[in-house]
């Protein structure tokens, strides 16, 4: 079924509202690499960058604690 020009505007609309956009460059090859791992766990490439980064944020607060507490 073919979207229609004023659903397209809407859907662009609500995400300019409620999500910040990054623009990340890899390495050639690598985007394929990680398109593949994603989906190999059923998810898509942009919810697989999404868990690493907040992954890698929670093990950066965690260490920062420890440091501070030390």
């Amino acid at each position: 079924m073919a979207i229609s020009t004023s659903q397209r505007k809407a859907v662009r609309k609500y995400k300019l509202k409620v999500y910040d956009r990054l623009e990340i460059s890899v390495p050639k090859g690598q985007k394929a690499e990680y398109q593949a791992h994603a989906e190999s766990r059923g998810e898509s490439l942009n919810g697989f960058v999404n868990r690493a980064i907040d992954n890698q944020v929670k093990q950066d607060k965690a260490v920062n604690a420890f440091t501070v507490q030390l």
